[in-house]
């Protein structure tokens, strides 16, 4: 344990609310368009910005951007900070008369108030080699899983994987006791530091996947792991698992379940394959067990095989006008070829363990929503489970609050022609489901004190001069595919009102 790092956490906090380096402070003093190119790697709209910003500005241009800075200024910038101190602890650089940022230290917000994140420098705004060790700071996918992360209180939560420890952060803000790990020992440090500069606590252990907390069982467990898909080796441990092309994601999405209580729940990002002949979707729920858990897993983006490996090229800083490095893109793709692989499938995986048989639901999410996703995971769950216990028949609904009913239509040879309707929520994931006319009509008369389906049902058929028995039948599937989606609620679901 860096415990230069650690000794230096509390003067520093001490600078950091003095000279009020938070993130609503640095929102105000950027605007939202210098805002805007910070997040882009673009630094001269950022030092524009805070040129006349005094030392916030300072400590802007430091940590964030990387900045030479007078030793001077930084001594008054972070005092009661020793500047021989901070170099010790490996946080400053000094270079004669100047200091520069040997760390990334970031305010956000992560719902709970302002907070301070540690992590190590990338390349976004000056040229650095990426060691493998690298911890990663708070990139897109990070954030993702933040977003992804439902947030209703609970007791303990894991974090495998934790890096700079920031998804183990935003559980000290709903969680009783937070449980962190990483099998590289600098991400250890630095989270460490991240929670001491942010006076939390966080159980950490050093160790592969859930090696170090063999045994043990928690309420919910969160991951970022290194899920990039590609040969058997490890180049940065950020990303790479030393495991075959998705062998990381099939081991944390397999071995998860064991290491939740009964009722508990995971929330991971992951990458799959797709290979030539055969569907992603029985490729991932094949890594689950027959019996204890429900699974829902959300595929955000494809990629094709070139794409993918160039992307995280890029990522680890090499030119791919490199002959050595178009030397490791060519090993990368041949692999690819070698299992047939035709493109990377990446999303979330939520899972909660049960006493039932499993219920998994693979599906594609490829559309914008800004609706956080994590909450929406625990209401897919309860209605999974009501599901599972209840006759559909024999039970009321109600059409949620926030759906609706759309019909499209094109020019026809008799005027307009309808081509389509679809029930379409206006929240959340935003799903949509196309319906004929009797499913509309359907849903049109459901009401949380009218009748139960069965009945329902069978008055529509009857109006309709349509067979009840097989109205029914098709009734079934359809209301179970809407209330997995939230687009229909049973009555005893339903808000209030």
């Amino acid at each position: 344990m860096n415990r230069e790092l650690l000794s230096l956490c509390g003067p520093l906090r001490e600078a950091l609310h003095r000279t009020e380096y938070n993130a609503d402070a640095l929102l105000d003093t950027l605007g939202e368009d210098a805002h805007a190119a910070l997040g882009r790697g673009e630094p001269v709209p950022v030092r524009r910005a805070t040129r006349d910003a005094g030392e916030l500005g300072l400590l802007a241009r430091l940590f964030l951007l990387g900045d030479d800075c007078p030793a001077t200024d930084v001594a008054a910038a972070l005092a009661p900070v020793d500047l021989d101190h901070a170099v010790a602890a490996g946080l400053l650089e000094r270079d004669g008369a100047l200091v520069r940022a040997a760390l990334d230290l970031r305010p956000m917000d992560l719902g709970q108030g302002n907070n301070w994140v540690l992590s190590d420098l990338d390349g976004s705004m000056r040229p650095r080699t990426t060691a493998p060790d690298h911890v990663l700071g708070v990139g897109h996918a990070s954030l993702s899983l933040l977003r992804g992360t439902p947030t209703a209180a609970t007791g303990s939560v894991l974090d495998i994987g934790t890096g700079c420890g920031i998804q183990a952060l935003h559980a000290t803000g709903y969680a009783q006791s937070v449980t962190a790990t990483d099998i590289n020992l600098r991400a250890l440090d630095l989270s460490a530091a991240t929670f001491a500069l942010n006076e939390v606590e966080v159980e950490l252990h050093s160790g592969p996947w859930f090696d170090p907390v063999a045994g043990r069982r928690f309420d919910r467990v969160v991951a970022n792991p290194p899920f990039v898909v590609g040969r058997a080796r490890v180049e940065h441990t950020y990303r790479d698992s030393g495991l075959d092309l998705d062998g990381a994601s099939e081991l944390m999405i397999s071995r998860a379940v064991d290491h939740l209580e009964p009722g508990g729940t995971a929330s991971m990002l992951a990458s799959w394959l797709h290979v030539d002949g055969e569907d992603w979707r029985s490729r991932v729920a094949s890594w689950l067990p027959a019996h204890g858990v429900d699974a829902w897993i959300v595929q955000r983006d494809v990629a094709d095989p070139a794409l993918y490996v160039g992307t995280w090229m890029r990522d680890a800083g090499l030119d791919p006008r490199d002959p050595a490095t178009a030397a490791q893109a060519e090993a990368w793709l041949a692999h690819f070829a070698e299992n047939d692989v035709e493109g990377i499938g990446f999303g979330f995986v939520y899972l909660r363990r049960t006493d039932e048989a499993s219920d998994v639901l693979a599906e594609d999410l490829r559309h914008g929503y800004s609706d956080p996703l994590g909450d929406e995971a625990l209401g897919y769950f309860d209605r999974v489970a009501w599901l599972r216990e209840r006759d559909v028949l024999e039970n009321r609904f109600v059409v949620a609050a926030s759906t609706a009913l759309e019909r499209v239509y094109l020019p026809g040879d008799e005027g307009w022609r309808q081509v389509v309707a679809r029930v379409h929520r206006g929240d959340g994931p935003a799903w949509q489901h196309e319906v004929d006319d009797l499913a509309a009509a359907l849903l049109g008369g459901m009401r949380a004190d009218g009748l139960v389906l069965n009945e329902l049902v069978e008055l529509l058929a009857a109006a309709h001069g349509e067979g009840a028995e097989q109205l029914v039948e098709a009734s079934v599937p359809l209301v179970h595919s809407l209330v997995r989606h939230g687009l229909v609620l049973p009555a005893d679901l339903a808000p209030a009102g």
